[in-house]
């Protein structure tokens, strides 16, 4: 079974369906050659710096990099592609605010073996999310070709809504692709790293997306410096969590905007009439907060 591929000029709407349909969509030709021989070259000592699983889940033959907002410039821009974040943003419309989840080089070398398959969301203690709520979107750009043979990511498609035992019956299909694609795949949806029976490593950009009010899997506060963050643009760093994840949520001090304090600046945080687009219940929690006679 072969998993479909979607064509660079897929609008982000569609990405977004058949993601929600299949729990995973492949786009082709989204990143140049150029933009990631940049990113090969800047990640290349961190990567050799890093080292190997500590156990088999995480893998013994697989090296994760993370940190690449500070460490590699051009990460910044596939975290900001706009085919992605508009599909991001459209998968998970349902929440105030969406935010940068983790960045992670995986590279999977000769000799891994193929990983447990999970859900991602599993990240979050456990918690049984309804079947119908998305706490997260993911990427994971191809750095290099992902083949059957060097480890290509498995994907057990329309899995997502499927208790564990339904689940565990499908058959799982590998997320072959060229390099510069990028597959999309939801927190819920079976997959997992696989076996590297070649002589060369795999390596993708894993990069994650989550709803604005859960604890990012990778601390970007910490992740990147507050020198460096000062010089990167509001829309990035919003991204990377200076922005409120939902109506008083996230701001600093007497009540301050995360970005405006990073800024040096002062602005209040948002109030409720500035949340209340985001759903029918945040709308009527704000006309009835606006009309209490109290």
């Amino acid at each position: 079974m072969a998993l479909t591929r979607l064509p660079p000029n897929t609008p982000v709407d569609e990405i977004a369906e058949h993601l929600r349909r299949h729990g995973y969509a492949i786009v082709v030709d989204v990143a140049d050659a150029a933009t990631l021989d940049r990113l090969d070259e800047e990640a290349a000592p961190y990567i050799d710096a890093s080292a190997t699983g500590r156990d088999v889940y995480d893998g013994r033959f697989t090296r994760r990099t993370g940190q690449l907002i500070e460490r590699c410039p051009t990460a910044r821009r596939l975290v900001m592609h706009p085919t992605v974040v508009g599909t991001v943003r459209a998968f998970l419309d349902h929440v105030t605010a969406v935010q940068l989840h983790l960045t992670q080089i995986i590279s999977i070398e000769p000799g891994e073996t193929q990983q447990k398959l999970h859900r991602d969301q599993m990240a979050f203690d456990l918690f049984p999310f309804p079947p119908d709520y998305h706490v997260q979107c993911n990427t994971m750009w191809a750095l290099t070709d992902f083949t059957a043979a060097n480890g290509a990511t498995h994907i057990a498609p329309g899995t997502s809504s499927m208790a564990d035992d339904e689940a565990a019956l499908v058959a799982t299909a590998q997320a072959e692709m060229p390099r510069g694609a990028v597959l999309f795949y939801d927190g819920k949806v079976l997959h997992g790293g696989g076996a590297n029976r070649s002589d060369s490593t795999r390596r993708g950009v894993n990069i994650t997306y989550a709803v604005g009010w859960v604890r990012q899997e990778e601390n970007q506060y910490l992740a990147c410096s507050p020198d460096i963050a000062r010089g990167l643009d509001d829309d990035l760093l919003k991204m990377m969590g200076y922005q409120e994840g939902a109506f008083a949520l996230g701001y600093v001090g007497d009540q301050q905007d995360p970005l405006a304090v990073l800024r040096g600046e002062q602005r209040g945080k948002m109030t409720i009439a500035d949340v209340a687009g985001t759903s029918d219940d945040h709308r009527q929690f704000a006309e009835d907060a606006q009309n209490d006679p109290s």
